[in-house]
């Protein structure tokens, strides 16, 4: 692949305006989110640390640009604050709290105290501040209806209690006045009395309650990575594998566990941000790549055959390369004609990559052509997964040899195994479309089994 894919256009490089182009580059997720759903949780972490208020007020910008909210707050060290101070402590079996009747009174203090902070910060209207002049409604109330845990394996957990359903109709229409429904980690039954409940467990009930457009957990830490890395997306059965092994962070595996199920409760999309990064939600949900990690039922990047819808991404990927000679021109109507023989990496709704296959099935060959990554996800691998999978078509086809005509990037094509070949090396078909002027260099591959 060709380093610069964009051709230098002459003359001085006019300046460009970063906060015009990335306002541009969010405009489309601005209108994909007006007037979805989402729900979104944090631990009681949040509210004691000094970007608290920052946090809301990417909130309210949130809530500005039409999204129905839905917040669920956790409210663990504001409990165990309360019980230290009564010279007691929250107690854990098997990884579950057993809540007594002491620490049901730090949880209901706890909770009531939390629901305050957020409805003050969220209120708040002063000028010269993110805040100035808006009025954000807040509603909560006891959506969750909840049930005990009971006793396990001899244990009785008391007050702790698991979700048994969320009264859907209820947050529809507080959402639909036009509030953000807040909901704490506090369930009650229909003989009065008061649960304990894991704040992941009621925003996964409330998402799939509401059928929500997305689920995000804003954890404590540095959230889930590999190698030092953070990972990006991965499927919800891959989810439940990584619960198998090593002991996680507790609020990752919460949120694990929660998104994993919320997935195959029909939520498409569960986002895990790391809370401690300034700024993390709104890349999460105003760039392509975000700034957390994707659970997904399905995955999130996706090497496919191409459709008709896909052309005009298509055309975009190609169309810098072209403009600088390393591909030949190809109207749109070439490309509609020629989309079965297509392949292309999708990413979020964005065609990120692309290369085509075209057989000579008499001569047991094909011709490699189109072959194109975004700028953006170089080096990373997908080039050399696209030429994978159409290396495996081929052989699927019976096809013995693979040949490319390029004038720029032999090299990227020699370190994948490709040979230099002749003109004559072609099929007779191709051999009398060859275009003298552009001088292409011909590689060959054998990829027959």
């Amino acid at each position: 692949m060709p380093d610069d894919p964009f051709p230098d256009p002459g003359g001085a490089p006019q300046a460009r305006d970063a906060f015009v182009d990335w306002f541009r580059q969010c405009t489309p997720y601005v209108h994909a989110h007006r007037g979805r759903t989402f729900v979104l949780t944090f631990g009681g972490e949040a509210l004691s640390d000094r970007g608290f208020p920052e946090l809301v007020h990417d909130i309210a910008l949130l809530h500005g640009l039409g999204i129905r909210l839905v917040l669920v707050h956790g409210a663990r060290p504001q409990i165990e604050q309360r019980l230290a101070a009564r010279g007691a402590e929250m107690r854990y079996v098997g990884g579950l709290r057993v809540t007594d009747d002491a620490a049901l009174e730090c949880v209901k203090d706890a909770a009531g105290s939390a629901r305050v902070e957020i409805e003050a910060l969220l209120s708040m209207g002063l000028a010269n501040s993110p805040m100035a002049g808006v009025r954000i409604p807040v509603a909560s109330g006891n959506f969750v209806a909840a049930k005990p845990l009971g006793v396990l394996d001899g244990v009785d957990y008391r007050h702790t209690g698991a979700v048994r359903r969320v009264d859907r109709a209820a947050l529809r229409q507080r959402l639909d006045d036009g509030a953000v429904a807040l909901m704490p980690p506090i369930g009650y039954s229909p003989t009065g009395e008061v649960f304990n409940l894991v704040a992941a467990d009621v925003a996964r009930a409330a998402a799939v309650a509401l059928s929500a457009d997305k689920l995000i957990f804003l954890l404590e830490g540095n959230g889930l990575e590999h190698d030092g890395r953070a990972v990006s997306s991965l499927l919800a059965a891959e989810a439940d594998a990584l619960l198998e092994g090593p002991q996680l962070p507790e609020d990752l595996a919460q949120a694990l566990r929660a998104g994993a199920d919320a997935c195959r409760g029909g939520i498409r999309r569960v986002h895990l941000i790391n809370r401690g990064d300034d700024g993390s939600l709104l890349r999460e949900l105003f760039t392509r790549d975000g700034a957390g990690t994707l659970i997904s039922g399905e995955p999130f990047e996706e090497l496919r055959a191409a459709r008709l819808d896909d052309v005009p991404g298509i055309l975009a990927l190609l169309r810098p390369l072209e403009e600088r000679g390393v591909l030949v021109p190809r109207p749109r109507e070439h490309l509609e004609q020629d989309i079965d023989h297509f392949q292309v990496t999708e990413r979020d709704g964005t065609v990120i990559s692309c290369a085509a296959l075209y057989p000579f099935p008499d001569e047991r060959s094909a011709e490699l052509a189109c072959v194109a990554v975004h700028p953006a996800y170089r080096d990373q691998g997908r080039g050399d997964r696209l030429l994978e999978r159409m290396e495996a078509l081929a052989r699927g086809r019976g096809t013995e040899r693979l040949f490319v005509l390029t004038t720029q990037t032999a090299h990227w094509f020699q370190e994948r195994g490709f040979v230099p070949g002749r003109i004559d090396d072609l099929p007779a078909e191709r051999r009398e479309l060859y275009n003298y002027r552009r001088n292409s260099r011909v590689y060959v591959k054998p990829v027959g089994t």
